[in-house]
């Protein structure tokens, strides 16, 4: 799913605006997470709850190295939320939750700096 984690990468082709607003981006809260050991890569199997008008959703992320399984829940992440549901071995996932590469290539979760009302989209 990662393009490139390079850092010094090309910035992407212009978009318009409609287009960014097409892409749902909303926060949630993990209510659950679980190991996911038949994922082909590390990652953890999460529960994020996006508020009433979305409801909890199922994702598959590979988060492994810089979030341990027992720190998820109740932390807030940011999650694309209107991808259609996609096949990870034998776990439909979701929603798609936003991280960024660290130096190492390893995903850190974008989180809000302060809690907010679960559902909130970003703007």
């Amino acid at each position: 799913m990662h393009v490139t984690h390079d850092p010094a990468a090309a910035v992407s082709p212009t978009i318009d605006f409609n287009t960014f607003l097409a892409v749902d981006i909303r926060v949630g809260t993990i209510v659950d997470a679980k190991p996911f050991p038949e994922a082909r890569k590390p990652a953890w199997r999460l529960w994020i709850d996006f508020g009433p008008a979305i409801g909890v959703r199922k994702s598959s992320a590979q988060i492994t190295e810089n979030h341990p399984l027992e720190t998820l829940v109740g932390q807030q992440v940011a999650a694309v939320v209107n991808f259609p549901p996609r096949q990870i071995g034998p776990v439909v996932s979701e929603v798609l939750t936003l991280g960024f590469p660290d130096a190492d290539g390893k995903v850190v979760l974008v989180q809000p700096s302060k809690p907010v009302p679960n559902g909130g989209r970003l703007f």
